[in-house]
Protein backbone atom coordinates (compact mmCIF):
# COMPACT_ATOMS: atom_id res chain seq x y z
CA UNK A 1 0.00 0.00 0.00
CA UNK A 2 1.69 3.39 -0.89
CA UNK A 3 2.55 5.43 2.21
CA UNK A 4 1.48 9.16 2.23
CA UNK A 5 4.88 10.44 1.47
CA UNK A 6 4.56 8.24 -2.19
CA UNK A 7 0.99 9.30 -2.48
CA UNK A 8 1.79 12.94 -2.27
CA UNK A 9 4.92 12.22 -4.83
CA UNK A 10 2.12 10.91 -7.19
CA UNK A 11 0.15 14.00 -7.25
CA UNK A 12 3.13 15.77 -8.88
CA UNK A 13 3.50 13.26 -11.47
CA UNK A 14 3.89 13.65 -14.78
CA UNK A 15 0.56 12.10 -16.68
CA UNK A 16 1.35 9.56 -19.68
CA UNK A 17 -0.79 8.65 -22.78
CA UNK A 18 -2.25 9.93 -25.89
CA UNK A 19 -5.31 12.36 -25.45
CA UNK A 20 -8.93 11.59 -24.49
CA UNK A 21 -10.71 11.33 -28.01
CA UNK A 22 -13.62 9.88 -29.61
CA UNK A 23 -14.33 6.69 -31.18
CA UNK A 24 -14.45 6.47 -35.09
CA UNK A 25 -18.35 6.72 -36.35
CA UNK A 26 -20.06 7.30 -33.23
CA UNK A 27 -23.46 9.37 -33.29
CA UNK A 28 -23.00 12.49 -32.07
CA UNK A 29 -25.21 14.92 -30.36
CA UNK A 30 -26.81 17.84 -31.81
CA UNK A 31 -26.55 21.36 -29.15
CA UNK A 32 -23.80 23.49 -29.55
CA UNK A 33 -20.64 23.01 -27.42
CA UNK A 34 -19.57 26.75 -27.20
CA UNK A 35 -22.41 27.44 -25.91
CA UNK A 36 -22.59 24.39 -23.16
CA UNK A 37 -19.19 25.20 -22.23
CA UNK A 38 -19.96 28.85 -21.49
CA UNK A 39 -23.15 28.06 -19.53
CA UNK A 40 -21.27 25.65 -17.29
CA UNK A 41 -18.50 27.93 -16.77
CA UNK A 42 -20.55 30.51 -15.77
CA UNK A 43 -22.75 28.52 -13.64
CA UNK A 44 -19.97 26.54 -12.13
CA UNK A 45 -18.67 29.70 -10.80
CA UNK A 46 -21.54 30.78 -9.68
CA UNK A 47 -22.47 28.25 -7.63
CA UNK A 48 -18.89 28.09 -6.00
CA UNK A 49 -19.25 31.64 -5.38
CA UNK A 50 -22.67 31.19 -3.23
CA UNK A 51 -21.48 27.90 -1.69
CA UNK A 52 -24.15 25.93 -3.35
CA UNK A 53 -21.11 23.31 -4.40
CA UNK A 54 -18.32 22.85 -1.97
CA UNK A 55 -14.84 21.10 -1.43
CA UNK A 56 -15.07 19.76 -5.40
CA UNK A 57 -11.39 18.88 -6.25
CA UNK A 58 -11.61 18.14 -10.13
CA UNK A 59 -14.54 18.29 -12.82
CA UNK A 60 -13.91 17.09 -16.40
CA UNK A 61 -16.83 17.26 -18.98
CA UNK A 62 -16.60 15.72 -22.30
CA UNK A 63 -19.04 16.28 -24.87
CA UNK A 64 -18.46 13.95 -28.22
CA UNK A 65 -15.09 13.37 -26.83
CA UNK A 66 -13.99 17.16 -26.74
CA UNK A 67 -13.16 18.50 -23.55
CA UNK A 68 -15.53 21.40 -22.27
CA UNK A 69 -14.59 22.29 -19.29
CA UNK A 70 -11.36 21.36 -17.28
CA UNK A 71 -11.46 22.89 -14.11
CA UNK A 72 -9.50 21.72 -10.28
CA UNK A 73 -8.99 23.81 -7.05
CA UNK A 74 -7.36 23.21 -3.50
CA UNK A 75 -8.68 21.50 -0.63
CA UNK A 76 -8.33 19.42 2.51
CA UNK A 77 -7.98 15.90 0.93
CA UNK A 78 -7.74 12.51 2.65
CA UNK A 79 -6.36 8.58 1.08
CA UNK A 80 -7.83 5.45 1.53
CA UNK A 81 -6.20 3.71 3.78
CA UNK A 82 -3.44 6.32 4.63
CA UNK A 83 -5.53 9.08 6.21
CA UNK A 84 -5.35 12.84 6.13
CA UNK A 85 -3.47 14.51 3.13
CA UNK A 86 -3.78 17.75 4.39
CA UNK A 87 -4.38 20.50 1.86
CA UNK A 88 -3.56 19.82 -1.99
CA UNK A 89 -3.88 21.70 -5.11
CA UNK A 90 -4.95 19.28 -7.56
CA UNK A 91 -4.28 19.74 -11.60
CA UNK A 92 -5.02 17.71 -13.85
CA UNK A 93 -1.77 15.46 -13.05
CA UNK A 94 -3.43 14.79 -9.14
CA UNK A 95 -3.67 11.17 -7.87
CA UNK A 96 -7.76 11.55 -6.26
CA UNK A 97 -9.25 8.62 -4.22
CA UNK A 98 -12.27 7.32 -5.98
CA UNK A 99 -13.17 5.16 -3.39
CA UNK A 100 -16.62 3.29 -4.29
CA UNK A 101 -16.14 4.18 -8.17
CA UNK A 102 -13.64 1.35 -7.68
CA UNK A 103 -16.15 -1.40 -7.61
CA UNK A 104 -17.83 0.02 -11.49
CA UNK A 105 -13.49 -0.38 -12.87
CA UNK A 106 -13.75 -3.68 -10.91
CA UNK A 107 -16.78 -4.79 -13.31
CA UNK A 108 -14.83 -4.07 -16.20
CA UNK A 109 -12.06 -5.81 -15.66
CA UNK A 110 -14.20 -8.91 -14.52
CA UNK A 111 -15.56 -8.37 -18.14
CA UNK A 112 -11.94 -8.11 -19.88
CA UNK A 113 -11.05 -11.57 -17.73
CA UNK A 114 -14.07 -14.01 -18.60
CA UNK A 115 -13.57 -12.80 -22.18
CA UNK A 116 -9.91 -14.03 -21.38
CA UNK A 117 -11.32 -17.26 -20.34
CA UNK A 118 -9.73 -16.75 -16.71
CA UNK A 119 -12.70 -15.97 -14.63
CA UNK A 120 -15.90 -18.03 -14.05
CA UNK A 121 -19.24 -16.87 -15.99
CA UNK A 122 -22.10 -14.82 -14.00
CA UNK A 123 -24.05 -18.32 -13.87
CA UNK A 124 -21.24 -20.32 -12.47
CA UNK A 125 -21.74 -20.72 -8.58
CA UNK A 126 -19.47 -18.54 -6.95
CA UNK A 127 -18.52 -20.67 -4.15
CA UNK A 128 -17.05 -22.93 -7.23
CA UNK A 129 -14.42 -20.70 -7.38
CA UNK A 130 -13.35 -20.77 -4.00
CA UNK A 131 -12.59 -24.31 -3.58
CA UNK A 132 -9.94 -23.34 -0.64
CA UNK A 133 -13.44 -22.58 0.94
CA UNK A 134 -15.40 -25.39 0.64
CA UNK A 135 -16.30 -26.07 4.44
CA UNK A 136 -18.47 -22.99 4.04
CA UNK A 137 -20.53 -25.16 1.50
CA UNK A 138 -24.19 -25.47 2.22
CA UNK A 139 -27.33 -25.61 0.54
CA UNK A 140 -28.45 -21.77 0.59
CA UNK A 141 -24.40 -20.75 0.01
CA UNK A 142 -25.06 -23.16 -3.51
CA UNK A 143 -27.59 -20.69 -4.46
CA UNK A 144 -25.02 -18.20 -4.57
CA UNK A 145 -24.02 -17.04 -8.65
CA UNK A 146 -21.24 -15.04 -9.55
CA UNK A 147 -24.41 -12.72 -11.19
CA UNK A 148 -25.33 -12.41 -7.68
CA UNK A 149 -22.14 -10.85 -6.44
CA UNK A 150 -21.81 -8.72 -9.85
CA UNK A 151 -25.52 -7.45 -9.23
CA UNK A 152 -25.09 -6.89 -5.26
CA UNK A 153 -28.15 -9.48 -4.71
CA UNK A 154 -26.09 -12.61 -2.58
CA UNK A 155 -28.94 -12.38 0.00
CA UNK A 156 -26.11 -12.59 2.74
CA UNK A 157 -26.17 -10.80 5.87
CA UNK A 158 -24.19 -7.33 5.21
CA UNK A 159 -24.73 -3.88 6.44
CA UNK A 160 -22.72 -1.75 5.06
CA UNK A 161 -25.57 1.32 4.31
CA UNK A 162 -26.94 2.04 8.22
CA UNK A 163 -23.19 2.38 10.07
CA UNK A 164 -20.37 5.42 8.62
CA UNK A 165 -17.41 3.58 7.60
CA UNK A 166 -15.21 5.05 10.81
CA UNK A 167 -17.62 2.24 12.79
CA UNK A 168 -15.64 -1.12 13.09
CA UNK A 169 -19.26 -2.52 12.94
CA UNK A 170 -19.14 -1.73 9.59
CA UNK A 171 -19.42 -5.17 7.33
CA UNK A 172 -16.91 -3.46 5.12
CA UNK A 173 -14.58 -2.51 7.64
CA UNK A 174 -14.76 -5.86 9.56
CA UNK A 175 -14.18 -7.29 6.21
CA UNK A 176 -10.98 -5.17 6.17
CA UNK A 177 -10.16 -6.00 9.79
CA UNK A 178 -10.76 -9.52 9.23
CA UNK A 179 -7.97 -12.52 9.54
CA UNK A 180 -9.62 -13.67 6.07
CA UNK A 181 -10.95 -11.33 4.56
CA UNK A 182 -12.53 -13.75 1.69
CA UNK A 183 -13.04 -16.07 4.15
CA UNK A 184 -15.29 -13.26 5.72
CA UNK A 185 -17.59 -12.63 3.49
CA UNK A 186 -18.40 -16.35 2.65
CA UNK A 187 -19.46 -17.25 5.50
CA UNK A 188 -21.61 -14.52 6.07
CA UNK A 189 -25.45 -15.97 6.53
CA UNK A 190 -27.96 -16.08 3.36
CA UNK A 191 -30.77 -14.36 4.93
CA UNK A 192 -32.38 -13.34 2.16
CA UNK A 193 -32.99 -15.26 -1.63
CA UNK A 194 -30.27 -14.83 -3.68
CA UNK A 195 -31.43 -12.44 -6.72
CA UNK A 196 -34.47 -11.60 -5.21
CA UNK A 197 -33.30 -7.84 -3.57
CA UNK A 198 -30.04 -5.20 -3.54
CA UNK A 199 -27.69 -4.77 -0.71
CA UNK A 200 -24.94 -2.39 -1.17
CA UNK A 201 -22.01 -4.82 -0.74
CA UNK A 202 -17.86 -4.32 -1.08
CA UNK A 203 -17.81 -7.72 -0.19
CA UNK A 204 -19.30 -8.55 -3.40
CA UNK A 205 -16.73 -6.60 -5.44
CA UNK A 206 -13.58 -7.78 -3.07
CA UNK A 207 -15.05 -11.45 -4.45
CA UNK A 208 -15.14 -10.51 -7.89
CA UNK A 209 -11.52 -9.16 -7.46
CA UNK A 210 -9.95 -12.26 -5.49
CA UNK A 211 -11.22 -14.06 -8.95
CA UNK A 212 -9.43 -11.72 -11.22
CA UNK A 213 -6.35 -12.21 -9.64
CA UNK A 214 -6.73 -16.10 -9.22
CA UNK A 215 -7.54 -16.80 -12.82
CA UNK A 216 -4.83 -14.01 -14.25
CA UNK A 217 -1.96 -15.09 -11.70
CA UNK A 218 -1.75 -11.00 -11.17
CA UNK A 219 -2.67 -8.57 -8.47
CA UNK A 220 -5.55 -6.50 -9.02
CA UNK A 221 -3.87 -3.17 -9.62
CA UNK A 222 -1.30 -5.42 -12.21
CA UNK A 223 -4.35 -6.53 -14.57
CA UNK A 224 -6.19 -3.67 -14.60
CA UNK A 225 -2.87 -1.64 -15.50
CA UNK A 226 -2.39 -4.26 -18.24
CA UNK A 227 -5.61 -4.55 -19.98
CA UNK A 228 -7.44 -1.48 -19.13
CA UNK A 229 -5.38 1.63 -17.49
CA UNK A 230 -2.58 1.26 -20.16
CA UNK A 231 -4.43 0.17 -23.10
CA UNK A 232 -6.34 3.70 -21.93
CA UNK A 233 -3.69 5.36 -22.14
CA UNK A 234 -3.53 6.26 -18.50
CA UNK A 235 -1.05 8.55 -16.20
CA UNK A 236 0.25 6.41 -12.91
CA UNK A 237 -2.97 4.99 -10.63
CA UNK A 238 -2.49 3.71 -7.64
CA UNK A 239 -4.96 1.06 -5.71
CA UNK A 240 -4.67 0.87 -2.04
CA UNK A 241 -4.16 -2.60 0.04
CA UNK A 242 -4.61 -3.48 3.47
CA UNK A 243 -1.86 -4.60 6.10
CA UNK A 244 -2.47 -8.39 4.75
CA UNK A 245 -1.36 -6.79 0.97
CA UNK A 246 -4.71 -7.62 -0.60
CA UNK A 247 -6.31 -4.49 -2.42
CA UNK A 248 -9.02 -2.98 -1.45
CA UNK A 249 -11.11 -3.53 -3.90
CA UNK A 250 -14.61 -1.88 -3.74
CA UNK A 251 -12.92 1.65 -2.77
CA UNK A 252 -9.03 1.82 -3.18
CA UNK A 253 -8.24 2.61 -6.64
CA UNK A 254 -6.61 6.53 -7.42
CA UNK A 255 -6.36 7.90 -10.39
CA UNK A 256 -6.60 11.68 -12.21
CA UNK A 257 -9.99 12.87 -12.88
CA UNK A 258 -8.84 13.17 -16.73
CA UNK A 259 -8.09 9.31 -16.52
CA UNK A 260 -11.53 8.29 -14.99
CA UNK A 261 -13.28 10.85 -17.56
CA UNK A 262 -11.10 8.16 -20.24
CA UNK A 263 -13.30 5.18 -18.67
CA UNK A 264 -16.80 7.01 -19.45
CA UNK A 265 -15.33 7.27 -22.99
CA UNK A 266 -14.69 3.74 -22.98
CA UNK A 267 -17.85 3.25 -21.92
CA UNK A 268 -19.93 5.41 -24.72
CA UNK A 269 -17.73 3.74 -27.40
CA UNK A 270 -19.17 0.31 -26.16
CA UNK A 271 -15.65 -1.03 -24.98
CA UNK A 272 -13.15 0.31 -27.56
CA UNK A 273 -10.93 2.98 -27.75
CA UNK A 274 -8.53 4.34 -29.90
CA UNK A 275 -9.61 1.70 -32.43
CA UNK A 276 -9.03 -1.28 -30.38
CA UNK A 277 -11.69 -3.35 -28.38
CA UNK A 278 -10.89 -2.83 -24.73
CA UNK A 279 -14.07 -4.29 -23.32
CA UNK A 280 -16.57 -6.64 -25.08
CA UNK A 281 -19.21 -4.49 -26.05
CA UNK A 282 -21.80 -6.89 -24.80
CA UNK A 283 -20.14 -6.64 -21.26
CA UNK A 284 -20.89 -2.97 -21.65
CA UNK A 285 -24.52 -3.93 -22.25
CA UNK A 286 -24.81 -6.82 -19.03
CA UNK A 287 -22.99 -3.73 -17.34
CA UNK A 288 -25.40 -1.09 -17.82
CA UNK A 289 -28.51 -3.05 -18.17
CA UNK A 290 -30.84 -2.87 -14.93
CA UNK A 291 -30.93 -6.35 -13.00
CA UNK A 292 -32.67 -5.15 -9.70
CA UNK A 293 -33.84 -1.61 -7.93
CA UNK A 294 -31.18 -0.20 -5.67
CA UNK A 295 -33.79 2.50 -4.52
CA UNK A 296 -36.61 4.61 -5.47
CA UNK A 297 -34.77 6.28 -8.33
CA UNK A 298 -31.73 4.31 -8.89
CA UNK A 299 -31.51 0.76 -10.72
CA UNK A 300 -28.29 -1.77 -10.58
CA UNK A 301 -26.43 -3.29 -12.74
CA UNK A 302 -22.96 -5.29 -12.86
CA UNK A 303 -21.61 -2.83 -10.51
CA UNK A 304 -22.92 0.13 -12.39
CA UNK A 305 -25.99 2.46 -10.68
CA UNK A 306 -28.44 3.05 -14.13
CA UNK A 307 -31.13 6.09 -13.53
CA UNK A 308 -32.88 8.58 -15.47
CA UNK A 309 -32.36 12.13 -15.08
CA UNK A 310 -34.29 14.68 -16.86
CA UNK A 311 -33.20 18.09 -17.84
CA UNK A 312 -34.33 21.14 -20.20
CA UNK A 313 -37.70 23.21 -20.07
CA UNK A 314 -40.66 21.90 -18.42
CA UNK A 315 -43.77 22.13 -20.10
CA UNK A 316 -46.85 21.84 -18.13
CA UNK A 317 -46.57 18.74 -16.06
CA UNK A 318 -43.40 16.97 -18.09
CA UNK A 319 -40.20 17.60 -16.16
CA UNK A 320 -38.18 17.79 -19.98
CA UNK A 321 -36.36 15.68 -21.55
CA UNK A 322 -35.78 12.69 -19.93
CA UNK A 323 -32.70 10.19 -20.79
CA UNK A 324 -30.66 6.85 -19.25
CA UNK A 325 -27.48 8.20 -17.12
CA UNK A 326 -24.75 5.61 -15.81
CA UNK A 327 -23.09 5.95 -13.18
CA UNK A 328 -20.00 4.96 -11.38
CA UNK A 329 -20.06 6.65 -7.26
CA UNK A 330 -18.31 7.18 -4.43
CA UNK A 331 -17.72 8.40 -1.13
CA UNK A 332 -16.97 11.92 -0.51
CA UNK A 333 -18.47 12.53 -3.43
CA UNK A 334 -16.14 11.07 -6.63
CA UNK A 335 -18.33 10.80 -9.52
CA UNK A 336 -18.26 9.22 -12.98
CA UNK A 337 -21.77 10.32 -14.82
CA UNK A 338 -22.20 8.95 -18.69
CA UNK A 339 -25.16 10.06 -20.67
CA UNK A 340 -25.08 8.34 -23.95
CA UNK A 341 -28.16 10.23 -25.88
CA UNK A 342 -25.99 13.37 -24.91
CA UNK A 343 -22.53 11.68 -25.65
CA UNK A 344 -21.65 12.89 -22.29
CA UNK A 345 -19.37 12.29 -19.66
CA UNK A 346 -18.67 14.09 -16.38
CA UNK A 347 -15.86 13.01 -13.99
CA UNK A 348 -16.03 14.84 -10.74
CA UNK A 349 -13.62 14.47 -7.31
CA UNK A 350 -14.31 15.97 -4.00
CA UNK A 351 -12.89 15.77 -0.06
CA UNK A 352 -16.49 15.25 1.25
CA UNK A 353 -15.86 12.65 3.65
CA UNK A 354 -17.50 11.28 6.11
CA UNK A 355 -20.19 14.09 5.59
CA UNK A 356 -23.99 13.88 5.67
CA UNK A 357 -24.69 16.28 2.83
CA UNK A 358 -21.66 14.64 1.02
CA UNK A 359 -24.21 13.91 -1.65
CA UNK A 360 -25.50 17.59 -2.57
CA UNK A 361 -22.36 19.27 -4.22
CA UNK A 362 -22.32 16.54 -7.14
CA UNK A 363 -25.79 16.39 -7.86
CA UNK A 364 -26.14 20.48 -7.81
CA UNK A 365 -22.85 19.86 -10.73
CA UNK A 366 -24.90 17.34 -12.56
CA UNK A 367 -28.19 18.80 -12.57
CA UNK A 368 -27.90 22.59 -12.08
CA UNK A 369 -24.41 23.32 -13.73
CA UNK A 370 -24.13 20.50 -16.06
CA UNK A 371 -27.21 19.53 -17.46
CA UNK A 372 -29.11 23.02 -16.85
CA UNK A 373 -26.43 24.01 -19.29
CA UNK A 374 -27.66 21.83 -22.19
CA UNK A 375 -29.62 24.31 -24.24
Amino acid sequence: MPNRRQILSAIGAAAIGSPIMPARGRQQATFDSDAFSAGVIQRLDQALAERRVWNIHGLVVLQNGKQIVERYFEGQDRARGVGDLGTVRFAAETLHDLRSCSKSIVALLYGIALHQGKVPPPEASLLSGFPEYRDLTNDDRSRVTVHHALSMTMGLDWDESSLPYADPGNSEIAMDNAPDRYRYILEQPVVDTPGAHWTYCGGATALLARLIAKGSGKSLHEFARETLFDPLGMGPTQWATGPDGEPFAASGARMSVRDLARIGTLMLAGGRFDGRQIVPASWITRCTVPVVSSDELRRYGYQWFVLDVAFGKPKGWAPGRLERMWMAQGEGGQRLFIIPALQLVIALTAGNYGADDQWIPPTRVLREIVLASVA
